[in-house]
């Protein structure tokens, strides 16, 4: 059965628990309502209603692809031509993996607007507190430290409580917001039964709701932690981090600024950063080693599927280990991931593929091909990995980089003056 239409119907807010319902239906017939748990006791406003709405427009792409017609239609309120065009792109771009892994064409996917003119921007006054996502990896904790090291005032936000999350806000010893997202039952029971599934543009979605908890809990600054390679497509014109992406940001901004509400600067610090640059940052808190991880087997959303180590067997392991080999001591980075990637012949291909020596980028947050090829080749001079199975075999084939390189700050980026001051300070 072809459904001709994908609808965003409705939303509801009831400040007594904090919760935010989302509503959403295909022309034929399917519904779905999602769940969005703020802190009890947030209150509503204008302010809090306008994220509201950019909520219950984003979160829909979850529900979208299961089908992905053609067209996208808003009930809920009058869809201004600006905002439908921003999350044209944001569903066309978020889901290119998702898309290009399914073989299908999304060039025709749009929002329906109406002839209604876009909001002017409400002008906020919020008190000075810049708010850290965490995301349980090596990222968010040195965005974490820099900002400790200068003093600024500081909240964590956490959407879900998968473990690495919660351990490393406790390792931080900071206050922090805790939001969770239920999606609607309904959709895993779908996708049971053969429909779409795919990468969504998760981060995208988490900023938005940083955003309306910026109004209901006060602060005045987002400060994610996207690296440069972020920006990098994966193959082609697809890029699995899309919502992580300089692209993204500015066009999150832009809306925010022209449209939606003024008083909340959203911009990622690492952004003039490296992967590489951000792990060596990170090896100087060795406290947080036995704590982070970025696996995505912590992370499932099944619950009693989550892994409570890193499986030392996908992309992310792989990169990581990578990265941190150069800066963390040989055992220590051993114990912490449980084996040595790096002297295990079975994870020749795997490294392979980061250094692109085999088919594209892998469809995960990994560094840049060149960064890894940089690391690769660099291990050599190193006496503790110099021999180990994976560069043995792989940095021979790779031409030597200036491995100092990756530690220059790069453009473009939208860290404010201020902000980029507290990150040259902890160079």
């Amino acid at each position: 059965m072809q459904r001709r239409e994908f609808v965003c119907e409705a939303y509801r807010f009831a400040p007594e628990s904090g919760t935010l319902s989302l509503y959403y239906a295909f022309s034929t017939g399917e519904r779905f309502e999602e769940r969005i748990a703020f802190p009890a006791g947030a209150q509503p406003s204008e302010a809090a209603d306008r994220t509201f709405r950019l909520l219950l427009l984003a979160c829909g792409v979850s529900y979208y692809k299961a089908f992905v017609p053609e067209r996208i239609r808003c009930t809920a309120f009058p869809l201004d031509p600006v905002t439908a065009q921003f999350f044209t792109e944001f569903y066309r771009k978020g889901l290119g993996e998702f898309a290009w892994r399914n073989g299908i064409d999304l060039a025709g996917l749009a929002f329906l607007s109406e002839a209604v003119a876009p909001a002017s921007p409400l002008q906020l006054q919020l008190p000075r507190l810049t708010c850290v996502p965490v995301g349980g990896g090596k990222d968010s904790i040195v965005t974490i430290e820099c900002l400790k090291q200068a003093h600024e005032p500081l909240v964590l936000f956490s959407l879900g409580n998968a473990a690495p999350i919660e351990a490393t806000i406790a390792q931080a010893g900071l206050p922090a917001i805790h939001v969770t997202r239920r999606l609607d039952p309904a959709l895993f029971e779908l996708n049971k039964t053969g429909a779409l599934n795919g990468h969504v543009p998760i981060t995208g979605i988490l900023s938005i709701i940083v955003l309306a908890c910026s109004v209901m809990c006060g602060f005045d600054a987002i400060a994610m932690s996207n690296e440069h390679s972020a920006s990098v497509p994966n193959i082609a014109d697809v890029n699995h981090q899309y919502s992580k992406s300089f692209e993204f940001e500015q066009s999150f901004n832009r809306l925010l600024d022209h449209h939606v509400l003024r008083g909340v600067r959203y911009f990622s610090l690492l952004r003039p950063l490296s992967e590489v640059a951000i792990a060596r940052r990170f090896a100087r808190h060795p406290e947080y080693l036995p704590v982070f991880r970025s696996c995505n087997t912590a992370f499932r959303q099944a619950v009693e599927r989550r892994g409570s180590s890193w499986c030392c067997d996908c992309p992310k392991c792989r990169f990581v280990f990578l990265a941190l080999a150069p800066f963390v001591e040989r055992q220590r980075l051993v114990d912490t991931f449980g084996c040595n990637l790096l002297d295990d012949v079975s994870q020749i291909d795997g490294f392979a593929e980061l250094c692109g020596l085999l088919r594209h980028k892998p469809f995960e947050c990994v560094g840049e091909i060149e960064e890894s090829a940089a690391v690769m080749a660099h291990l050599t001079g190193i006496t503790a990995w110099r021999d180990a199975a994976v560069v043995s075999a792989l940095a021979p084939r790779l031409p030597r980089r200036d491995f100092d390189a990756l530690f220059a700050m790069r453009r473009p980026h939208l860290v404010p003056q201020r902000y980029l001051a507290m990150l040259d300070a902890c160079a």
